[in-house]
């Protein structure tokens, strides 16, 4: 029997999931999370052989959770479920070695079957992801995402300059580089692109 942690922050769409689930002879559905947090609490005391994550949930993502699970070296096998081909979201994704990425408007059938392949050692990606991920290509560095990220927490230029020990020229400098990239506006156009692509 393949134990099943299911992890997803939309109460009618988990319900239904673990029900088509259950249904399956070999699979049993052993607990339901509602955010990233519990889905943590309850692979640490149930020890699924799978879970399956939403990516956008309360607390933690899903994608939080695959990496904090990673760090850990817990052997749950890990698939996310996701409704955004986003470029960082997969890069993330296959950072944290997740075992698959699939869509969840998929057939319930295949998901099992899916599952079935994962606990065998395969790893399962819907190819509209992949292709998604092609798209767009990151623009931003790795100290404009960081500078980006702080700003998105509500961080003032000044804050960043100290946080990060630069000059507060040198963030304004790379803030503006940020907007010439993104070709947006202002700071909160830029956060909003950088989210709804997956880049922070």
């Amino acid at each position: 029997m393949i134990r099943i942690l299911l992890a997803e922050d939309q109460g009618m769409l988990r319900g239904a999931l673990a029900l088509l689930l259950d249904l399956e002879d070999d699979i049993e559905v052993v607990g339901q999370a509602c955010d990233g947090e519990e889905a943590l609490s309850l692979i640490a005391s149930l020890q699924p052989d799978v879970c399956l994550l939403d990516i956008e949930m309360p607390l933690k993502t899903g994608l939080d959770v695959a990496e904090q699970l990673r760090k850990l070296d817990s052997v749950c096998k890990v698939i996310i479920l996701t409704t955004f081909a986003r470029p960082g979201y997969f890069e993330r994704a296959v950072k944290a070695d997740v075992q698959g990425y699939l869509l969840k408007d998929g057939p319930s059938d295949m998901l099992a079957e899916s599952i079935r392949r994962v606990m065998k050692g395969h790893r399962e990606i819907s190819p509209e992801l992949i292709f998604g991920t092609i798209k767009d290509k990151n623009p931003l560095s790795a100290r404009e995402r960081e500078i980006l990220s702080l700003s998105a927490q509500g961080k003032s230029a000044n804050e960043i300059s100290s946080i990060l020990h630069l000059s507060y020229g040198t963030v304004r400098n790379y803030i503006s580089e940020i907007l010439n990239k993104l070709d947006t506006r202002n700071r909160i156009e830029a956060i909003r692109m950088a989210e709804e692509k997956g880049w922070l």
